[in-house]
C-alpha cells in the first residue's frame, strides 16, 4: 500500500488543483516590482497632476511622505510601501496620467525639433519662406522677413563675432506662431 494519498481526479467529483491558478513567487515578485516602478512614476508626477488623480488618501499621503523624505532608506522603504498599497488599487488612471505626462513631454519636443528644422530651412533657402507661410498663413510676413534677415546676417558673420540673439528670436517667432497655429 502506498505511503502517499493519491491525488483525486475530475471523475471522483472532485476539482483538481490546478498549478497555474496560483501565480508563482517569481510572478508575484515580477509583479511587486511593476507596481514599484509605476509608483516611482507617479511621485515623478508634478502634485497637480497628483492631486487631481482618482487615488486613496493613504496612497495621496504615501506619495507626500516620500517627497519629504531625504534619506536614501527610507525612501526605499517609503517606495516599497506605496508598492503595497497599490496592491490594492485601480492602477488604470495612475497609468494614464503617467501616459500622459510622457505623451506631453514627447509632443514638446516635437514642435520645439519641428521650430528648429523651419529656422533651418528659413535661412538657408527662399523658397522655404513660402512654404512655411503656405502651412501658417497666420504668421506675420513682414516680420518673419525681417527676422530671416537679421540671422542670415548673423551667420555670415565670423564665429567669434555672432551674437546669436537673431537665431534665438527667429526660433521664438516660428515656436509661437505654431502655438497659435494649434
Amino acid at each position: 500500500m502506498s505511503r502517499h494519498a493519491p491525488l483525486p481526479s475530475p471523475a471522483d467529483g472532485a476539482e483538481a488543483f490546478d498549478p497555474d491558478e496560483r501565480p508563482s513567487k517569481t510572478q508575484r515578485k515580477k509583479a511587486s516590482h511593476e507596481l514599484q516602478g509605476l509608483g516611482q512614476a507617479l511621485v515623478d508626477l508634478p502634485e497637480s497632476r497628483v492631486r487631481d488623480l482618482a487615488i486613496p488618501e493613504n496612497l495621496r499621503d504615501a506619495v507626500h511622505e516620500y517627497r519629504r523624505t531625504r534619506s536614501h532608506e527610507g525612501r526605499r522603504r517609503q517606495m516599497q510601501y506605496i508598492g503595497k498599497l497599490m496592491r490594492g488599487v485601480d492602477t488604470e488612471p495612475i497609468r494614464q496620467a503617467v501616459l500622459d505626462m510622457q505623451l506631453g513631454r514627447a509632443k514638446d519636443s516635437l514642435a520645439l525639433h519641428e521650430a528648429e528644422r523651419w529656422r533651418a530651412e528659413l535661412i538657408a533657402s527662399d523658397d522655404a519662406v513660402g512654404s512655411y507661410l503656405r502651412q501658417f498663413p497666420q504668421a506675420d510676413t513682414q516680420q518673419l522677413r525681417s527676422l530671416i534677415r537679421a540671422a542670415r546676417k548673423d551667420a555670415a558673420l565670423q564665429p567669434e563675432q555672432r551674437s546669436g540673439r537673431a537665431f534665438r528670436e527667429l526660433f521664438q517667432f516660428i515656436k509661437q506662431v505654431r502655438q497659435d497655429h494649434e
